[in-house]
């Protein structure tokens, strides 16, 4: 009976051991999953949607060919729309039926578009010649727009790969308790071994003592009729355990893992609390840093070959002015016109515009306030950097680059996840609407404190206000020789202004404001004898009509809602020259 059960754990155990491992090897399921895409149109552009990209769950792998130049890219779903508007394009989907990628082209007038590389709008990009490939893991609100160089169609062999779940959960506790049943059987064998080489050996018996005789009866053999019973329970108990370990096994080749529940998903007789969809930003904080580290690299190019049209690439507004003048007065003098560097990298702080939901419209042109600062230089100060995208195609470029102070403090705002609103110049709901705000400081730094606007101004803290204010245009004008007169005048400057909500009700703005100081001799005979950058930039060495420089001032403050009653606050400022010429 030993050896028998020995038999059964050892058959047991191989049965066990064999299913765990053909459930890794022979019935093992494929570990990926491929579909392939042919294109043959002339289109220029393919679209793979998000929803398409995660048909599957996991990493896609992706592999693209068919032309000399790769080149593809991922961006939120409706940014690549809008990015490629018009022009015609392959869409890729995925046949409901088949399974299979299918093709369609979307038409449209547009059959030639800008290289796809480089643009702001993407999260990532990817280039290479003939053959790209890249792994992914696109969102299923982004998508991905493939293409070689824009005039050439669009590669026509594209491949995405999803990997695919063959694991055997039961593999593993079946191999172990094969082994845990080998190991048993092994010890049932070395039992009965042990029980039959005792039951042979020699055996001595006490002699009997004689017993008187006493009368026989008939009484049936129940001894032998147990014995045998006994037995043959034991032979049947060991084939029904053999035939359960087997169908647990059997039940491990074809049994796969429960489908957990939706995440999120209300039991009965709860309600799931409704999701708020928050509005998209106009960037994330990584497409930022990207952004703002090719800003930094294509000014330092604009600035050191002193090329203008490298720096339109990159600058609009009031941050173009300041540096088309500079590199003009340093065509004249080198030494004079040096304007602070953009950081490329260490973003401070990251504020995008929060956009219209997708139902509503994506808006242009969208506008992001960030603060950068050089990681090299401890003392180097923060600028604060405005930038502006026109339309999809168009790069960020800087319109304001305003130097901070270093104790200035910024007032909270929104995380980079959410963004602010970027308000209209005419709200009604600041101290003083972003509009009129920079005639007023210009008022200010007219009239000082005799300004009608003094009072909605925090001129204790203002370090700029010493530096050209009417205490210094009074210095200035004593300074004039009599025989020349000095005029003070500003306006606006021409840049927009730009208003960002905080989270108390006020707003950060940005704005422009021209200061204009005239010399004229008033004496027949006398000239005015300009110098230094105002030399350089109007080309008068000398003129008997007078001269004109105009200083341009780049300015953030801080606005309070107009409920909280508190005063404007000056967080930083740029100045430099920006026109200088003859009276005419």
């Amino acid at each position: 009976m030993r050896f028998v059960v020995a038999i059964v754990l050892f058959v047991t155990a191989f049965v066990a051991i064999g299913v765990g491992i053909a459930q890794r090897t022979v019935w093992a399921g494929p570990d990926s999953l491929t579909l392939t895409a042919d294109t043959d149109s002339a289109a220029v552009l393919t679209l793979l949607e998000g929803s398409v990209l995660n048909a599957h769950e996991g990493r896609q792998s992706v592999e693209i060919s068919g032309s000399e130049q790769v080149a593809a890219a991922t961006g939120r779903t409706d940014d690549v729309l809008a990015w490629i508007g018009d022009a015609r394009y392959n869409r890729i989907d995925i046949d409901p039926e088949t399974g299979e990628f299918v093709t369609e082209v979307v038409e449209g007038s547009e059959l030639q578009v800008p290289p796809i590389t480089g643009s702001d709008l993407w999260l990532n990009e990817y280039t290479q010649e003939n053959m790209l490939t890249f792994a992914v893991d696109v969102p299923e609100d982004y998508s991905m727009i493939i293409a070689a160089d824009g005039a050439e169609p669009a590669p026509s062999n594209i491949s995405v790969t999803w990997p695919l779940d063959n694991s055997a959960p039961w593999a593993e506790p079946l191999v172990i308790a094969g082994l845990t049943l080998l190991l048993l059987g092994l010890a049932a064998l070395i039992w009965a071994l042990l029980h039959l080489r005792r039951s042979r050996g020699p055996r001595r018996k006490q002699p009997r003592l004689p017993k008187p005789p006493r009368a026989r009866r008939y009484k049936p053999a129940q001894r032998a009729m147990t014995s045998t019973g006994s037995g043959r329970r034991n032979m049947i108990a060991t084939p029904v355990a053999l035939a359960g370990l087997l169908a647990i096994g059997g039940s491990a080749i074809v049994a796969t893992p429960a489908t957990a529940d939706p995440v999120g998903a209300a039991s009965a007789g709860e309600t799931a609390a409704p999701e708020i969809e928050l509005p998209p930003t106009a960037v994330t904080e990584s497409q930022l840093r990207r952004i703002v580290a090719n800003i930094g690299q294509t000014v330092a190019e604009a600035d050191e070959e002193r090329d203008l049209k490298l720096a339109r690439g990159r600058l609009e507004g009031a941050a173009l002015q300041f540096r088309k003048a500079s590199y003009e007065i340093q065509e004249e003098d080198d030494e004079l016109g040096q304007l602070p560097v953009i950081p490329q990298r260490s973003v401070k702080l990251t504020l995008p515009q929060q956009l219209s939901l997708p139902a509503q419209g994506e808006t242009w042109p969208r506008t992001v306030f960030t603060i950068v600062q050089d990681g090299s230089e401890e003392s180097a100060p923060p600028v604060a950097l405005i930038l502006v995208q026109r339309d999809p195609r168009s790069q960020y470029k800087v319109h304001f680059a305003i130097t901070l102070e270093p104790e200035t403090v910024i007032p909270d705002v929104a995380p980079p996840t959410v963004g602010a609103a970027r308000l209209p110049e005419d709200t009604k709901l600041l101290a003083v609407a972003p509009k009129d705000l920079a005639a007023a400081y210009g008022d200010v730094l007219l009239k000082g404190e005799e300004s009608d606007f003094a009072e909605l101004f925090d001129l204790t803290d203002d370090t700029l206000l010493p530096q050209i204010g009417v205490e210094q245009k009074d210095k200035r004008e004593k300074k004039i020789p009599e025989t020349a007169e000095i005029e003070f005048s500003n306006a606006p400057g021409k840049s927009e202004t730009i208003a960002f909500a905080t989270n108390d009700a006020g707003a950060l703005v940005a704005l422009a404001v021209n200061e204009k100081e005239t010399v004229r001799p008033v004496e027949e005979g006398a000239a005015v004898n300009p110098d230094g950058a105002v030399k350089a930039l109007s080309g008068k060495k000398q003129s008997t009509k007078g001269i004109t420089a105009t200083y341009g001032n780049q300015l953030l403050f801080y606005v309070p809602p107009v409920t909280e009653g508190g005063k404007i606050q000056l967080l930083g400022y740029s100045t430099s020259l920006i026109a200088a010429s003859e009276v005419g």
